[in-house]
């Protein structure tokens, strides 16, 4: 029995030993891998200073010119502490799933007893190794919940990476759009200053009424007003594209934005197939799916475990002073005497149900979602042509 046991911790040890680190790697592959696919820049995580260092340097070579969206959406990915938390936690999560993977470590019990009769002191020593039977039955569906814990660790690194770049480009978009319009306000400006100037002299040699010269005036006046409205706003949402970036105070006086938005596009690749394509690729659904197939592996854990939740076995050598060793087995085994494990089994189909009404929840959110997504780009996109 006990080289059974013995057997039964060195193949489990074998199974999920080193498996946290390489998790952890294969997770982030999986998330660069994504971000190229999705975005076409690199998700870079600054795990050592050396990277720290080639990412700072890497931004500032993108700072050097008129940092574009594409730009904006690598420093996103590679320099902003933002991210790169959302990296870590992301290894935390993977590295948690590895943990719940393991069986419990052996426990070793040493007892020391002494008695003195008549001078002699007789010793007593007790030595115990015990491992607990269940978790090794329950092994491979406590692995099977692993994986699903990995999946989601993955998914949820992926829609970080969405999330980040969707913001940096929305940052960058708003960015320029606001100095342009700062610019053109600047413009207008100008030239009521000069309307005003015009009609004060119109006025002066008798061309002009007070209120020609009033309604200049007051254009005047209200173009000063939207010109520093502007350039508070340019300054705001470049202030805003600052922290999206995660740009320090020195980074954040290299950054140029170029003179104005690129042209629109003549169409938007807008199709049924591109479509359901989307659904299909929605981090939403997948993650949530991911949650019902984890759960549904906790479903069989709890099952297996609900009426036994304790079976230890443990080898024995105990010796006395003056008598030959003895050696056997202790197995110590919870009775369900009072607890049936009825509740954790109705609790769990419980949740399970939940979850699977959950999931067709978030197919229906994500479907509508989508479809009205797509009318509203398409009604921004012909009404900017227009």
């Amino acid at each position: 029995m006990k080289r059974s046991a013995t057997l039964a911790i060195a193949i489990a040890s074998t199974l999920v030993t080193g498996c946290a680190s390489t998790a952890i790697d294969d997770n982030h592959r999986f998330i660069g891998d994504y971000a190229r696919a999705s975005t076409g820049q690199n998700a870079i995580w600054q795990k050592t200073t050396e990277a720290q260092r080639q990412a700072r340097e890497s931004t500032l070579r993108l700072l050097g010119e008129p940092l574009t969206a594409d730009g904006a959406v690598s420093i996103a990915l590679s320099h902003s502490p933002a991210f790169q938390a959302v990296l870590a936690t992301s290894a935390v999560q993977s590295a948690s799933a590895s943990q719940f993977a393991r069986p419990s470590n052996p426990l070793f019990t040493f007892e020391r007893l002494a008695r003195r009769e008549g001078g002699m002191v007789d010793l007593d020593i007790g030595r115990m190794l015990s491992v607990s039977l269940l978790e090794f039955i329950t092994l491979p569906t406590r692995m099977r919940v692993a994986d699903a814990m990995q999946t989601q660790a993955r998914l949820a690194g992926a829609s970080a990476v969405i999330e980040s770049a969707s913001s940096a480009r929305h940052a960058w978009v708003r960015a320029v759009a606001a100095e342009q319009t700062a610019k053109y306000t600047a413009q207008v400006m100008a030239a009521a200053e000069a309307s005003a100037e015009l009609a004060r002299r119109m006025q002066a040699v008798g061309n002009f009424s007070r209120l020609q010269r009033a309604r200049q005036q007051a254009f005047y006046a209200d173009a000063y007003t939207q010109l520093k409205r502007s350039q508070q706003n340019a300054l705001a949402e470049r202030e805003a594209l600052v922290r999206v970036l995660g740009l320090d105070s020195e980074l954040a006086t290299k950054l140029k934005l170029p003179e104005r938005l690129p042209e629109l596009p003549k169409s938007l690749p807008i199709e049924g197939t591109l479509l359901q394509s989307a659904l299909g690729q929605r981090l939403d659904v997948q993650m949530a799916k991911a949650e019902l197939d984890g759960l549904a592996a906790r479903l069989g854990l709890s099952n297996a475990s609900s009426v036994v939740n304790a079976f230890h076995v443990a080898g024995v050598r105990n010796s006395e002073t003056g008598k030959p060793p003895q050696k056997g087995v202790e197995l110590e085994l919870a009775i369900p005497v009072f607890d049936w494990g009825d509740g954790t089994r109705a609790r769990a189909q419980a949740e399970y149900m939940a979850e699977v009404n959950r999931v067709a929840q978030v197919g229906i959110e994500s479907a509508s979602q989508l479809r009205e997504h797509t009318a509203a780009a398409l009604a921004a996109h012909e009404l900017a042509l227009h």
